[in-house]
């Protein structure tokens, strides 16, 4: 700040992680678009919240607080799938753990409100998003209020905050009082008494949170309920404003989500002036940077709709894709920054093979709000197409040779699904992918093979990644390649019974592939699955759904670790309940 000549910050960013200066990371780009409108920004990461005097080690900010947990929910990054706490932190330096508190928004809030009285204070990011309105807490195995409420922040922003925290700011600046700022896009807002009658008419209504909060039958299905009206308002093209009311006369009103960024504005994020590298306060490095430092984002958005998975309800469906370029021109930058060996990590979103809009409505920024784009079936207006994509990483090939690029990888994930649906440029993309982009081995997630848990998953059906497995196989047979597929599972998901557990595990054993690592399902907020474990109803139809919990869940997981030492007692108990005792032995046939 002396350096700069200034006397105060406009806004200070408190955030749950170290500061790295990456558009990986929320703190350096939310920061660096408000540093582009015109404001001086500040940073205070991880503060010690044990002490008042961390949050004031820059002043009285001239505008107001902007805080964050990080780029991970802060219960997330603190316990595995099984509560036990995590013994590393990749977001801190040298993956320390505990440098932030559990339920961090909450924790930062109170501490700012603390030293700072009538301070406008706006919390975003991934924790503070999926926790906007009632929601199931895992780690209490209770359904919460809204993190708004009980943080007593005055905004909350919602899914991606480029464009609202501009508004917000642009109005700030203006003079205008936080109290009064209530109708940007993208935000949640809180009311302290109802509103009037008119004005209520006006919104669409979510289950009260005492009526979805209990464990009662009524009580979950009104949290399903509850659940799909917000999924039902999620389309910025159709949606409307959401109200919950809370215990007392509490409310907190959601307006309808900003529209996606454009091309045009997405590659301006991206080209802001990051040094792409960790605060040099941190001798030991931060080892989330290794992930992405020589990596390009080439996307935003998915319309993949995988029910454990909660990017569509904080990034949205609509798919944004950065120009050519512009990824020639950032693919040029890391070829100059210190410790670039030669290789780009990935080029890729979300999902790697989304890259373009599939169709005419996303094209506008929205989606359908009734349906989803791939489950049951693809939607007849969706339209699977490469060809973008293909000519993209062929440019950056094609400039690479010339900037000393040795490999250009896809690590981030591509849908075998979407793929198979592209009858004019899929296969292309498959071989391009298999000639240029893997060394030696592509991740993939079929997730599961028992149809109703992929159904349950919004997932295809298991045939769909038996074709994409052969035709991987016989594209890189062509090649003069032996290059394999290593497929991700996930054990425990709702709707997984023991006999389906059993299921796979035999497939895995035929496959003759057994897996290093199983996701053990994790209910995180936010998510389809997660209404499912809280609740035992499917949301999308209201029918009773099986969730397997607690030890059923460990029995689950260790069938699919059934080669291993360690898991074979649970591997047998868990055969014996399934009444495949058949399966327990000697012998080519058995699994333990």
């Amino acid at each position: 700040m002396v350096e700069r000549g200034w006397e105060s910050c406009d806004f200070i960013f408190v955030s749950g992680d170290a500061y790295v200066d990456h558009p990986g990371f929320a703190v350096a780009l939310v920061s660096r678009v408000l540093e582009d409108a015109g404001y001086q920004v500040g940073i205070i990461p991880q503060p010690d919240w044990k002490n008042r005097s961390s949050y004031m080690l820059l002043g009285r900010p001239r505008l107001g607080f902007l805080v964050g947990a990080g780029n991970m929910d802060s219960m997330v990054a603190h316990y595995t799938a099984a509560k036990k706490p995590r013994s590393e932190d990749a977001y801190s330096p040298g993956a320390q753990a505990g440098l932030r508190p559990d339920r961090a928004i909450l924790t930062y809030v109170a501490g700012i409100r603390s030293v700072y009285k009538h301070i406008p204070v706006i919390i975003g990011g991934i924790e503070a998003s999926l926790r906007r309105f009632a929601h199931y807490d895992y780690w209490s195995d209770q359904v919460r209020r809204s993190v708004l409420l009980d943080a007593k922040a005055d905004i909350l922003v919602y899914g991606m905050g480029e464009r609202p925290i501009r508004e917000i700011a642009r109005r700030l600046n203006a003079g205008e009082a936080i109290e009064t700022i209530r109708d940007v896009r993208g935000t949640c807002v809180r009311l302290s008494h109802a509103p009037p009658a008119a004005t209520q008419a006006s919104w669409i209504r979510l289950p009260d949170y005492e009526a979805v909060k209990g464990t009662d039958p009524d009580s979950r299905r009104k949290y399903a309920e509850h659940f799909m009206i917000q999924r039902s308002q999620a389309d910025p093209l159709s949606a409307q404003p959401v109200a919950e009311r809370s215990d007392g006369d509490r409310w907190v009103i959601q307006n309808p989500p900003a529209f996606p960024l454009t091309q045009a504005e997405l590659d301006r994020v991206y080209e802001l002036p990051y040094t792409r590298r960790a605060h040099p306060l941190y001798a030991e490095g931060i080892p989330a940077l290794k992930e992405v430092a020589f990596s390009l984002v080439s996307s935003r958005g998915c319309f993949g709709g995988c029910s454990f998975c909660a990017i569509t309800f904080h990034q949205g469906r609509a798919v944004t894709g950065r120009s050519q370029e512009s990824l020639l021109g950032e693919a040029k930058t890391l070829t100059a920054l210190q410790g670039f060996k030669g290789y780009i990590h990935d080029v890729g979103g979300p999902t790697a093979n989304f890259y373009r809009p599939p169709c005419p409505r996303q094209t506008q920024g929205g989606f359908c709000a009734d349906r989803d784009c791939l489950y049951p079936a693809p939607c007849p207006r969706l339209r699977a197409d490469h060809q973008d994509y293909r000519e993209t990483l062929s440019a950056l090939r094609n400039a690479g040779v010339k900037a000393g690029v040795k490999k250009i990888f896809i690590r981030s994930g591509i849908r075998f699904d979407y793929l198979g649906m592209d009858s004019r440029s899929g296969q292309g993309f498959l071989r391009d992918l298999c000639s240029f982009h893997v060394s030696g081995q592509l991740k993939v997630a079929p997730e599961h093979v028992a149809p109703l848990v992929l159904a349950a998953m919004g997932k295809g059906n298991p045939e769909t990644y038996a074709a994409f497995r052969k035709a991987y196989t016989e594209t890189n047979r062509s090649l003069g390649l032996k290059q394999y597929l290593i497929p991700y599972f996930i054990s425990g998901h709702p709707g997984s019974t023991l006999q389906d557990a059993v299921e796979l595990a035999l497939y895995l054993k035929q496959s003759r592939f057994i897996p290093d690592q199983v996701q053990d399902f994790y209910p995180t907020p936010g998510t389809l699955s997660t209404v499912m474990y809280r609740t035992g109803l499917d949301p999308r139809t209201m029918e009773p759904i099986y969730v397997p919990k607690e030890r059923e869940k460990r029995l689950q997981r260790a069938l699919l670790h059934f080669n291993r030492p360690e898991y074979r007692a649970l591997a047998r108990e868990a055969l014996r309940l399934a009444h495949r005792e058949d399966l327990i032995g000697p012998g080519p046939g058995q699994l333990v």
